[in-house]
């Protein structure tokens, strides 16, 4: 947990949030995209669950980041 505190967990966690809450809202997309219906309102919401979930995750460890014992 001491890494919490540090800039380049942060940065590593941020940066693999985003880009999972962009592979989320583009699948979602796709998904209805081929359905013939957008809903922007629940493709944005479910992204942004998607990359606080991820943030959640990373909690776990980063493989990014060196681990502090």
């Amino acid at each position: 947990m001491k890494n919490l505190a540090s800039v380049e967990w942060w940065t590593a966690a941020g940066v693999r949030a985003a880009k999972t809450a962009v592979q989320t809202g583009l699948a979602m997309f796709a998904t209805q995209a081929a359905s013939g219906t957008l809903n922007v309102e629940l493709i944005a919401e479910t992204a942004f669950i998607a990359g606080v979930a991820s943030l959640g995750t990373s909690l776990a460890g980063l493989p990014e980041v060196k681990q502090e014992n």
